[in-house]
């Protein structure tokens, strides 16, 4: 494998205009809206993106038979420093999970859930 093995991710959500606020308060962006021409019934949110820098976007979905929270998949945001992001989430609605801590050399993570029940990681170097 040459490329780095993510490039997209999705985190599936109930009532789309509540995670909307939650990971626009916590992670202060703002979400595009993603129409698919050939499936309205997908609504989609993605995350601010510049496709020539490292790392991967994904989206907010919200789509029926695939209910948010319960699945085992957990991925990370990129901060400055991780304890910013993390003391936005419980005014926003969330629930932090796991205070920012070393990873030695790696850098520093939270952990916390958002308003759909989903964790999620914050990650930083600083």
């Amino acid at each position: 494998m040459s490329d780095n093995p993510v490039v997209w991710f999705e985190i599936y959500v109930d009532q789309m205009a509540r995670a909307r606020k939650f990971y626009e308060t916590v992670l202060g962006v703002h979400l595009e809206l993603l129409s698919n021409p050939e499936d309205s019934s997908v609504e989609m949110l993605s995350f601010p993106a510049d496709m020539d820098k490292y790392g991967a976007t994904g989206a907010l979905v919200r789509m029926e038979g695939f209910a948010a929270g319960g699945n085992s998949t957990l991925i990370y945001f990129s901060c400055e420093d991780c304890a910013v992001q993390e003391s936005r989430v419980n005014a926003a609605g969330g629930r932090v999970q796991k205070a920012k801590m070393s990873i030695g050399e790696y850098g520093f993570i939270s952990l916390a859930m958002d308003t759909e029940g989903n964790m999620f990681g914050l990650h930083s170097m600083n």
